[in-house]
């Protein structure tokens, strides 16, 4: 029943009114395939578009559903600031995790989460010691990022990980489906 509802949902097509400016019709627009996506769900915001950037001028002139700021420098909370700022959509913001470790990266966490952030990211390298701390002391989804299949998905999920970020070069393609096969 639910699946054939979700048939007909899906066959519906929506004619929606837009509007665009002269001055904002050079946008970077997101494919609009991704539309058709589940996506994800984080506190009421629907997100199917992410884009992967820093790069304020890009965080103003894309039509993203969130803004995901990794950057492969020290996390400081004025860069944080800054792209949050910059956002009139959700960030999910880099706190650490390969050279900035422990206390640092919490306080990081901690930070985003009170400036805003819809959840924070920490590198393949985190140790899982430090995603359950992350998990005891804040709201916000802990994203885990999985460089390899050599990952231990279950023990980065059963610390505390809500969601992964695969990150496998040309590889990530096949990452998402063993993750998804191992489920």
């Amino acid at each position: 029943e639910i699946k054939k509802e979700r048939r007909i949902y899906m066959e519906q097509k929506k004619t929606i009114p837009t509007y665009e400016g002269q001055l904002r019709s050079h946008r970077i627009v997101m494919p609009q395939s991704i539309y058709e996506c589940s996506g994800i769900r984080i506190f009421g915001r629907s997100i199917k578009a992410i884009a992967f950037t820093t790069d304020v001028a890009i965080i103003r002139n894309i039509n993203a559903d969130a803004i995901m700021a990794v950057y492969p420098f020290t996390p400081q909370p004025a860069i944080t600031e800054a792209i949050m700022a910059a956002s009139d959509m959700p960030v999910l913001a880099g706190v650490g995790g390969g050279m900035t470790k422990g206390a640092r990266v919490l306080n990081m966490a901690n930070d985003a989460e009170l400036r805003g952030a819809f959840g924070v990211i920490v590198n393949a390298p985190t140790d899982n010691s430090i995603v359950a701390i992350l998990k005891r002391y804040l709201e916000l989804p802990i994203i885990v990022t999985v460089a390899s299949e050599r990952t231990d998905i279950q023990g980065r999920v059963k610390s505390g990980a809500d969601i992964l970020n695969v990150a496998a070069g040309p590889g990530t393609a096949d990452l998402v489906a063993k993750i998804r096969h191992r489920r």
